[in-house]
């Protein structure tokens, strides 16, 4: 299974956060498939964060076409979203990582922020380059 160029960046920009990561990927039986969501994670001792398990799906946008990228992660996100729902942890939270600046550029325009909104994507905006979480959406 490929890893997303900007896996271990995500990892680190959670860890940075306060988050543990759990598991590296999250596997999931769904039907008569596993998937695998690339992480999973626990907040440390946080109050803000307590209780809180989270699934994180990572994009890098790297390809050529942002559109065609946006339908292969959205069709990702709910396929993941329908899995958890029916996993033994279905309170788990879904993200979809992306970079901050494909957020800025893409994301919160039309047609994405339509598509997210109505989908209730969730989303971590990631600076790849100083490996920080950006921005929670949700």
């Amino acid at each position: 299974m490929a890893k997303d160029l900007f896996h271990n960046t995500v990892k680190t920009a959670l860890q940075k956060d306060g988050w543990i990561i759990t598991h590296d990927p999250y596997q999931l039986r769904y039907g008569i498939v596993d998937v695998y969501i690339d992480l999973a994670a626990e907040p440390t001792i946080a109050a803000e964060k307590e209780g809180r398990k989270i699934a994180v799906e990572i994009k890098s946008f790297a390809g050529g076409s942002t559109i065609s990228e946006f339908h292969t992660a959205l069709g990702q996100f709910l396929n993941y979203q329908a899995a958890l729902e029916v996993s033994n942890e279905p309170e788990r939270i879904l993200y979809l990582a992306v970079p901050i600046d494909t957020y800025q550029t893409f994301l919160r325009f039309e047609p994405a922020k339509t598509v997210i909104d109505k989908y209730k994507v969730r989303l971590i905006n990631y600076n790849p380059v100083q490996e920080v979480i950006e921005q929670w959406i949700e």
